[in-house]
């Protein structure tokens, strides 16, 4: 028949197709403004919230001094950073320990006035030193690798105002310079001490040097989740041609389906983790030879958690249905992976437990050696996979105890209409 043939079948299969067409739109309509709604709005104003940043004087004089109140005094910008004064005596190692307070994120950034920085100016204007180095006076800290998105933005506003510092103190030191005996002197031989007399470096501790972790920090991470879904879907298709998702008992059937996830996602995800290693991955930074396996394991569990899931939803949707699962799951999870949920609106705080925010916090750590929380990372993600473990029997004895209600009631209707029958003949 044609598709617009006027037969009562034609017309009955014409009006099922649209009501099923139409819904799938309108359902993907609702998906766009309510589910990708997530992901604009996390880019949309981000970042929204200021980082915490230290300002530590180890120099204790005058330098140390000015800088501090001037740093101190600057008006935080929207999603900027906010400074604070810590005391030096919290940092008895010196420089040294203040970097290990920034590794190990207790701040985001820090601002070390380094010991001397006064004294070695005043001793470079006393003997008209031409080699001094006013860039030694300060030194900024950050890590890239906590989260290459927000350091960029951050380092240029933080730059922007040492530099309004530094040439504010070079106004005072000309002033207090012109009236020395040798004022000329300086000018002609150094005269970067007057003109720079402070300066700043800039100390990268963890410098997003890997540029191929963007693939298993961000757009990887989705590629997870479908090779996951792949897996769903693929031992889904198989139990239902082989006729086992009717045949099988219903603990047979739950120890399937959970044996055959967590043997599956065991060697997907050993490829997915070679792939990686061939693209010179660097996985020996944080705990040697044995980054590998924990990488591996990392993806192993990452894939348990998003593919169970899946699993477990798919059980009590169906396969129609899925499609809406899969992208409100895709879009929840990536929406906080781009910026630090500290910077990000208040309702994105739910990503501290949701399985991607997880996996690329212990990838950093693996390969860039950011703070180690690996092991609460694979906790979180394990709960995941338990949860999972859980709903998935339990909506698979709904589901079953659904079907064989259905059966009964097919079976007695058959046997009522077929009584009926015997009566009438």
């Amino acid at each position: 028949m044609g598709f617009f043939d006027k037969t009562p079948s034609a017309a009955i299969s014409r009006t099922i197709y649209f009501k099923v067409l139409i819904g799938a739109v309108l359902g993907f309509t609702l998906v766009i403004f309510c589910i990708c709604s997530i992901y604009w709005g996390a880019m949309w104003t981000t970042p929204t919230h200021t980082l915490p940043g230290w300002i530590v004087d180890f120099d204790g004089g005058f330098v140390g001094r000015d800088v501090s109140q001037a740093m101190n005094a600057i008006a935080p910008e929207h999603g900027g950073v906010r400074w604070e004064v810590v005391p030096a005596s919290q940092f008895p190692g010196g420089l040294a320990q203040f970097e290990h307070a920034i590794t190990s994120e207790k701040t985001w950034y820090g601002l070390s006035i380094n010991s001397g920085a006064s004294a070695n100016l005043t001793a470079a204007i006393q003997s008209t030193d031409g080699a001094y180095d006013g860039s030694t006076a300060l030194t900024f800290l950050g890590s890239q690798a906590r989260n290459e998105n927000i350091y960029p933005i951050h380092l240029g506003i933080i730059t922007s105002q040492l530099e309004i510092v530094c040439q504010s103190l070079a106004l005072q030191v000309a002033k207090n310079v012109s009236s020395l005996a040798n004022a000329g002197q300086l000018l002609s031989s150094a005269p970067q001490i007057v003109t720079r007399p402070v300066g700043y470096t800039i100390a990268n501790l963890r410098p997003f040097d890997a540029p191929v972790a963007s693939a298993v920090t961000f757009v990887g991470l989705i590629y997870l989740l479908i090779l996951s879904f792949f897996i769903v879907i693929g031992a889904t298709t198989a139990r239902q041609i082989s006729g086992l998702e009717n045949k099988l008992r219903l603990s047979s059937l739950i120890k399937l389906r959970l044996t055959t996830a967590f043997i599956g996602y065991l060697w997907i995800s050993l490829c997915y983790t070679l792939l990686s290693r061939a693209f010179q991955l660097p996985f020996d930074r944080q705990f040697g030879r044995a980054g590998f396996v924990v990488f591996w394991m990392l993806n192993y569990t990452g894939m348990l958690a998003c593919g169970l899931a899946i699993d477990a939803i798919i059980t009590l949707i169906t396969i129609r249905f899925i499609p809406f699962f899969l992208i409100t799951w895709i879009i929840t999870n990536v929406s906080v992976c781009v910026w630090p949920i500290e910077v990000m609106p208040h309702i994105f705080k739910y990503g501290y437990a949701w399985p991607f925010y997880n996996i690329q916090r212990a990838v950093r750590c693996i390969v860039f050696r950011t703070k180690n929380e690996v092991g609460m990372n694979f906790g979180i993600v394990i709960a995941w996979i338990a949860l999972s473990c859980i709903t998935l029997p339990v909506f698979q004895w709904y589901m079953r105890r659904k079907a064989v209600r259905e059966m009964e009631a097919k079976a007695a209707k058959e046997a009522e209409e077929k009584r009926e029958g015997h009566l009438r003949a």
